[in-house]
């Protein structure tokens, strides 16, 4: 049970605020933009351990047109009264000292995100400006502080036009807790915030907490956003199918073991990806952990027992742990004490005990639900047994193809014109459409570090193939044996020949849709080096605009209006329709000269949602693309593909 006395006793210091502005990395990860997003989570988070705690029941979140980040809650409102011990309020305790909070003891907080103590100090502490407001006790207090330090003390508000100098406008009366800050850019590569990547993050804990609801503001756009979800994780196991052929609606469970809480959802599909989303308590947890392991053993163990005890595996030799996690879509989320996460990002758990827990919970719900719904059952081992029956069979097929073709010492692609170091590090490799830009980019490029690789034709969609078609796919192949690492369980990073992939077709309908599919290739068969920042676009121009002497290239119909007008009537404007109407000076000079070119580095900032996109889009189900193509054709004359 948790404790409602809540008050400045019960917050403990571990130790002074002071390194925090000097080494920032150790304590948000790193300085870019995934550190600058990590201060939004903290302070997030803390509200969302007053939801969980019971006392919450809304977060808004706004962007404001300042630079600045607000996140309101009503929850019990940070303590304000002075500290028996040090003799200072609880909110400044809070905000200024590393390791201080009511965590540590779990008498106010059972389950918490934050439990490293530096969260919301480090916010501070990396803030040009923070203002924290609490409203308690029927009084509202505030608090401004700059780069950590507090400036005039504790004030109560005695008018609330004093918070309006400060852009804060509360929206729920009564208690609760505002934070404002100001991200430092002395500190930080960049202030901007992007309010998808914290409306994914906001998102995901309205799933979690389906008694919450979260509004996020983007004051930029004027967009605002209301999540609630009273399924849970139940209805995020149905988002991220979207898109996807379900073999069985979701299946849920939740059970409270000691002090350890274990819920998940989980569905089977036709596709032969994996998606699972992992959680402890509130936190993603990405790089997945002991927690993970023990699903998925659960799972296993759960199906394969039910399908030995009944005489069920036909066909195949054994089904494996891989078998069984093909084509699940699940969500887990443990909630405990005392999390074990790598390093303060908590991206991987580590608890030793916990695998054991989460494998014995899953596997006993669900061989019993197996028992006891033989029809569904049915339907899942069928699956899990085609995914026996494909392994086996592409496990032969590579054998043959690797027997046959170059990816076993063969030698290069015939087509590949290849640079003469072999320095991963400094070298790239153009991937291109067909051999007329293939021409023309072997004669523009520098032959030292740069090599080609002209396609034969579309690439396969692998979205839609099975591993036997993806393998003995020509133009695959070729791709396959040019990069070096191999594919998919069998690839190998620290073999990759080049250290730059760039995707170069032409910048029309057709050259998007291959770009399209090779990225679908890299996604799906060799996401690690997405992953490890490997693969890129190159941007070539749609137009050369010339007026006497001056020669200018231009990459977007607004550039090319803007510069018509500029240089008049007599302006000479030649549309490139493909990469092979370029001279080879012309190719090397706006897209292969590291000195003037445009490359756009591929990322995976949301990998669930990338996966749901790239089932969507390249899927072979029509209604859900046709929804989101209608649903985004405003935004789409603008993406920057």
């Amino acid at each position: 049970m948790t404790d409602d006395n809540y008050d400045s006793s019960q917050i403990q210091i571990l130790e002074g605020l002071k390194a925090v502005r000097k080494v920032p990395g150790m304590y948000i990860g790193s300085t870019d933009t995934r550190g600058l997003h990590h201060l939004v989570y903290e302070v997030v988070d803390n509200s969302v351990d007053e939801s969980v705690a019971g006392f919450c029941s809304n977060i808004y979140v706004k962007i404001g047109k300042d630079g600045s980040v607000l996140v309101e809650d009503d929850g019990r409102g940070i303590p304000v009264d002075i500290h028996p011990k040090y003799n200072r309020p609880g909110l400044e305790i809070v905000l200024t000292e590393l390791h201080s909070g009511a965590k540590f003891d779990k008498k106010v907080y059972k389950i918490t995100g934050g439990l490293h103590g530096v969260g919301v100090h480090v916010v501070n502490a990396l803030s040009s400006k923070l203002i924290a407001v609490v409203k308690r006790d029927g009084h509202i207090y505030y608090e401004v502080f700059e780069k950590g330090i507090p400036k005039e003390g504790l004030k109560t508000v005695e008018d609330k036009s004093v918070l309006e100098k400060f852009g804060i406008d509360i929206k729920y009366p009564g208690h609760g807790t505002i934070i404002k800050f100001y991200p430092d850019p002395e500190i930080f590569e960049t202030t901007e915030f992007s309010k998808e990547t914290i409306l994914a993050r906001v998102t995901d804990l309205a799933y979690l907490n389906p008694q919450l609801t979260i509004t996020l503001e983007d004051e930029r756009t004027g967009s605002l956003e209301t999540l609630h979800y009273e399924g849970g994780i139940v209805e995020l196991v149905k988002h991220l199918s979207e898109g996807k052929n379900l073999i069985v609606d979701p299946l849920y469970w939740r059970e409270e073991v000691d002090h350890y809480i274990v819920e998940f959802a989980f569905t089977y599909t036709t596709d032969v990806q994996e998606i699972l989303q992992s959680y402890v308590n509130n936190i993603s947890t990405p790089e997945g952990g002991t927690h993970v392991a023990g699903f998925h053993q659960g799972l296993s163990r759960a199906i394969q027992d039910y399908a030995r005890s009944n005489g069920k595996i036909k066909g195949v030799d054994d089904i494996t742990g891989d078998d069984v996690k093909e084509g699940v879509i699940a969500v887990l989320h443990i909630k405990m004490q005392d999390p074990q996460f790598e390093g303060q990002t908590k991206a991987k758990l580590g608890n030793s005990k916990v695998r054991g827990i989460v494998q014995s919970i899953t596997s006993k719900f669900v061989k019993t639900f197996l028992e006891t719904n033989p029809h569904i059952a049915d339907l899942i081992l069928s699956r899990v047994l085609s995914a026996a029956a494909a392994r086996e069979a592409s496990r032969k097929a590579k054998e043959l193809v690797r027997r046959k073709s170059a990816l076993e010492g063969g030698g290069l692609p015939g087509k590949l014109a290849d640079c003469s170091s072999n320095d991963p590090n400094n070298t790239e490799l153009y991937i291109v459409e067909g051999d007329s830009a293939g021409g023309s980019a072997k004669q523009a490029r520098n032959r030292q570090y740069q090599a080609v690789l002209p396609l034969r034709g579309k690439i396969l969609n692998v979205e839609k193939a099975s591993d036997m078609k993806v393998v003995e796919n020509e133009i695959i192949k070729d791709l396959v044996v040019a990069i070096g690492t191999g594919v998919k369980e069998d690839i190998n990073p620290r073999k990759l020949r080049y250290g730059k992939i760039i995707i170069m077709t032409d910048a029309d309908v057709d050259g998007a849709h291959i770009r399209t599919l090779l990225l679908t290739f890299f996604f799906r068969y060799a996401r690690s080096l997405i992953e490890n920042g490997n693969v890129y676009f190159a941007e070539p121009p749609l137009y050369r605009i010339q007026k006497g002497q001056d020669v200018r290239y231009v990459y977007t119909e607004e550039e090319k209006d803007k510069l018509s007008i500029e240089f008049g009537p007599n302006a000479i404007i030649q549309r490139f329709k493909g990469l092979g109407e370029m001279n080879p000076e012309q190719l090397w000079d706006t897209t292969m000269n590291p000195k003037t070119r445009k490359l756009v580095q591929v990322t995976i900032q949301d990998a669930e949602e990338a996966e749901r996109i790239f089932s969507i889009l390249m899927g072979e189900k029509v209604e859900p693309r046709r929804r989101f193509i209608e649903e985004n054709a405003v935004y789409a004359e603008n993406i920057d593909l």
